[in-house]
């Protein structure tokens, strides 16, 4: 059930900034496809999309690692495995990029309704920019975004809390008066290192462990479930 702290309303914010991968759009797919196609290539064993979920949201470099250790029997790849593994997984996923993966319900409705409330929005993901601004943009969520940040924006990437602060500096607003939307610790961290409030929802990509337990100023089973949440906190 969603739920808000009471200190949180809408009175209190200029701007959102949101996550993508399993926040906006559940990604599983395109990053099965393309994954397994870079293993299919490389003569490795294929990985599920189960296992796929538990290793999303800390970038695709570190994703690409993560699998070619899970499929190698814990040996961690060298330097020139994991380039040659990017260059190859980098070509699948631009060719699938958005074709196997559906935004959540309520994403669209919520963004709208936040526009309508009169705040600016951020699109800010640990995905490659590359890859971020086609699929949000396949999905028809571009539209709603003042701007998007890629995990190449800054020079570190979610939880670390710079591309927060960066962030909040191109919108032109007070950090406090920024919520971060995501959907697992890293986004939950690196808010609070920023000093912006941040709310998680309950659906997405949490590296397997219970979003509830996550520190947050409120958890949502729908995006479209926030600006009403919001309101009642006035």
């Amino acid at each position: 059930m969603s739920r808000l702290l009471p200190s949180l309303a809408l009175s209190d914010l200029d701007a959102v900034i949101v996550d993508l991968d399993g926040t906006m759009v559940d990604t599983l797919g395109d990053f099965e496809v393309a994954l397994n196609g870079m293993l299919r290539e490389m003569a490795l064993p294929a990985i599920t999309r189960a296992q796929i979920r538990n290793m999303v949201g800390k970038g695709s470099e570190h994703l690409i690692r993560s699998v070619l250790q899970r499929v190698r029997g814990g040996r961690a790849p060298d330097e020139a495995l994991a380039r040659e593994a990017w260059e190859r997984y980098s070509r699948h996923y631009l060719a699938v990029n958005g074709q196997h993966s559906t935004v959540y319900p309520g994403v669209a409705q919520g963004l709208t309704a936040l526009r309508a409330a009169g705040l600016r929005l951020a699109c800010l993901t640990n995905k490659p920019g590359a890859f971020a601004g086609p699929l949000l943009a396949a999905k028809g969520l571009a539209r709603h975004f003042d701007l998007v940040f890629g995990g190449d924006a800054f020079e570190r990437k979610k939880p670390d809390p710079l591309p927060l602060v960066k962030t909040c500096e191109a919108l032109g607003f007070m950090r406090g008066r920024t919520l971060m939307v995501g959907d697992s610790s890293n986004d939950a961290q690196a808010a609070r290192a920023a000093g912006c409030p941040v709310v998680l929802m309950s659906y997405g990509y949490n590296h397997g462990e219970s979003i509830d337990e996550v520190d947050a100023d409120g958890w949502l089973d729908s995006l479209a479930d926030l600006p009403p949440a919001l309101l009642a906190g006035t």
